[in-house]
């Protein structure tokens, strides 16, 4: 069940606000990448990632699933709160 909390949010987001919210989260994933000096062919095997894919979300090509997301930050040793 979607909380009404979450709901109203999403609601409110325009699509251009999605875009940069996107954006963002995907530069952020580059940066904590990069600080920690992986590759992205490296980060993709420790977080059991396709490269390909770790690349389109990098760029914002692709969207991260939570799922991703959480095995990207257990590949780096960060939180998943450190892309936001």
């Amino acid at each position: 069940m979607v909380s009404k909390d979450y709901n109203f949010h999403a609601k409110c987001m325009s699509s251009k606000q999605e875009k940069q919210f996107l954006d963002s989260l995907a530069r952020k994933i580059a940066l904590q990448r990069k600080s920690k000096g992986l590759s992205q062919e490296r980060l993709a095997e420790l977080a059991d990632v396709d490269r390909v894919a770790l690349a389109n979300i990098e760029t914002g090509r692709r969207r991260p699933t939570v799922t991703t997301l959480y095995r990207l930050a257990r590949g780096m040793k960060i939180h998943v709160r450190d892309f936001f």
